[in-house]
């Protein structure tokens, strides 16, 4: 005679489970990642991003191992599988099959895509669809790129990816929404915000006597230039300003971004130049032409007293330099594009209209002129950015990749294909 479980068959079938899931050392957590991305040296912010999501997932000490799969522009003849060393050659589809036929015979147990649609071959970045499709590892794909509107060639690789990834990461909630408003399942859908550094909050008088800016009102605007950034519009906007504050000065910090430069050397770069010259304000603006090492870039964050991020369009639904830039506690000045919009509001930011030097000037008066609404923006600024240091990020991402691993080895396992095998005794 078969005997009838004490305890009802739903809380049964949940010990079981418990147990086959937490009991079984073949149903292990997760112990190694993937990550496809660009990667330094290359001088990008998606390389950057990766590189601080690598390192504070690092420190966690969570991971046995942390495989970075950078997209290089040399075709690899010969694969290299140690360290650091993984590639994959961006022009070359040879290149994307071997890396997926090696991590499905590899040990890692979750791959995350940092997805742009430049940064990867093919038309629209179509390279990394072959990749997907020949993969047999659960995929996190972080979105840096989302467009209310997407180009035909844009809009199937975005499907493609949405649909052979089994989680999509945003990076704020106004993203979130645009690619749920595209059919992406809700549950599939993961908040992750851009991470940013732990760093202390600092008064700007403290930080610039060591960058020789005492006594100097300082604006500046970091990152890769491109024309997309808007940075005409500041140089316009500083004839105004210095009559507002004499010792007003201006930092424009980094490089041309390197895709930029290839095509056009340093057109941009020296046309803000001559912008500057023309208009008198010369001396106003300082160019720091090289990529800033973190310690140093963080110097001139906390020297600042205005941060600026005058970028041309409304659909950016990333920056990095935004949230660094909160990171530091600074007033911000901003166009309102996406994430501008989610990061700046309730009083943390102020906004700019587009392409509108004469804007600009206004905000930034208000700023040099109250003193009080200055420490309020501030303020709010930082407490905002404690939400998403690194640290927190790492937990989220690690989180993230247990969540996907226990679901493919509960998926995959032999005795997990069909919930019945699990139920039949009780029955």
């Amino acid at each position: 005679m078969r005997l009838k479980p004490a305890w009802p068959s739903y809380i049964c079938r949940d010990i079981l489970l418990d147990r086959f899931v937490l009991g079984s050392p073949t149903l292990a957590s997760v112990n190694e990642v993937a990550y496809v991305s660009t990667f330094p040296p290359r001088k990008c912010g998606i390389a950057t991003f990766t590189a601080d999501l690598v390192h504070s997932i690092g420190s966690l000490n969570k991971l046995s191992a942390q495989r970075v799969i950078s997209i290089d522009g040399r075709r690899l003849f010969k694969p290299t599988y140690a360290g650091f060393e993984h590639k994959i050659g961006r022009d070359f589809l040879e290149d994307y099959l071997l890396m997926a036929n090696f991590l499905n015979k590899s040990p890692v147990n979750v791959v995350n895509i940092q997805h742009e649609f430049g940064i990867f071959g093919g038309e629209s970045g179509e390279y990394i669809c072959s990749f997907l499709d020949a993969l047999r590892r659960p995929v996190a794909t972080t979105l840096h790129t989302v467009l209310p509107k997407f180009a035909d060639p844009e809009k199937k690789v975005f499907d493609n990816i949405t649909q052979r990834s089994a989680a999509i990461v945003v990076l704020n909630k106004t993203t979130g929404e645009l690619v749920k408003s595209y059919g992406v399942p809700s549950k599939k859908v993961k908040l992750i915000p851009h991470g940013c550094p732990d760093l202390p909050l600092v008064s700007s008088e403290e930080k610039k006597p060591d960058l020789g800016l005492k006594n100097k009102f300082v604006l500046s605007t970091f990152g890769l230039l491109s024309r997309g950034k808007g940075i005409e519009n500041v140089i316009k906007a500083l004839p105004n300003l210095v009559k507002k504050e004499r010792k007003l000065v201006y930092y424009i910090l980094g490089v041309t971004h390197p895709q930029v430069k290839l095509n056009e050397g340093e057109a941009y770069r020296n046309s803000l130049h001559r912008l500057a010259k023309d208009l008198g304000v010369r001396s106003h603006v300082r160019f720091l032409n090289r990529f800033l090492a973190k310690p140093e870039l963080y110097n001139y964050l906390q020297a600042t007293d205005v941060y600026i991020t005058p970028y041309l369009s409304p659909n950016q639904v990333s920056s990095g330099t935004l949230s660094y830039a909160l990171a530091a506690g600074k007033a911000v000045v901003s166009t309102p594009y996406l994430h501008a919009k989610e990061a700046l509001g309730e009083g943390r930011g102020v906004f700019c209209n587009f392409n509108d030097p004469d804007s600009i000037v206004e905000q930034v008066t208000a700023i040099i002129e109250n003193k009080k609404h200055r420490r309020s923006l501030e303020k709010k600024a930082y407490v905002y950015s404690r939400k998403f240091t690194w640290p927190l990020v790492a937990e989220k991402y690690v989180k993230l990749f247990e969540e996907l691993t226990l679901h493919s080895e509960m998926n995959n396992h032999p005795f997990a294909t069909r919930k019945d095998r699990l139920l039949e005794s009780f029955h």
